[in-house]
């Protein structure tokens, strides 16, 4: 059975940047339904149930037919967020090392890897997520719809921004870009950093 993760921080670590009462919500209640969800659609394939949602999203096309849709929406919606968590933290930064490097040397700079994944978090009508993915062409920035994982397409998420308005829209209601801005100041860029293989 899929389990909600515990946060690796109080709800209120994120201020002034992401509000106390959004991550609360977001993660209680939003986080908690894509797995409740999960299982209930995986009740009549414990096979499944013993599977990582990882491998599960990867292998989306293999899966039976009458849970694929649920696997790709709820499982989608369970690990996105479990990846989501982790990529925040109360110091954010820049990116060194490695991550940095690469960074550098498919973008140009960070700022110009920024700008990206602005446009990409800015641009995607209604909801879904920005990443910063690898695959074998290397690193690269793309937008998902939904709860869409880049797992499905084999793409490895690095980092991922919500821009779904339930992750904003209490603190910055319709102002979507500026609650864009201020979540660079919270990314965890050494446990991004940790998924580059």
């Amino acid at each position: 059975m899929f389990q909600l993760p515990e946060l690796p921080y109080a709800y209120d670590a994120l201020e002034p940047y992401i509000d106390a009462a959004t991550m609360e919500l977001h993660h209680s209640k939003h986080h908690a339904t894509y797995v409740n969800k999960l299982n209930e659609a995986l009740a009549d394939h414990p096979d499944l149930m013993e599977r990582d949602v990882a491998d599960l999203l990867t292998n989306l096309s293999n899966l039976p037919e009458d849970v694929r849709a649920a696997v790709r929406n709820h499982g989608g919606g369970h690990h996105n967020h479990s990846l989501f968590w982790q990529s925040m933290c109360a110091e954010g930064g820049q990116p060194d090392g490695e991550l940095a490097s690469q960074i550098d040397q498919v973008f140009g700079s960070f700022d110009n890897f920024k700008a990206r994944m602005n446009a990409a978090a800015t641009s995607r009508f209604g909801s879904g997520w920005a990443w910063l993915i690898t695959s074998s062409g290397g690193l690269e920035v793309i937008s998902t719809a939904n709860q869409d994982s880049p797992l499905s397409d084999g793409k490895t998420p690095l980092l991922g921004l919500d821009v779904w308005e339930h992750a904003y829209y209490l603190k910055y209601q319709n102002r979507r870009p500026e609650y864009i801005e201020a979540w660079w100041s919270v990314v965890n860029w050494t446990e991004v950093a940790k998924r580059l293989v």
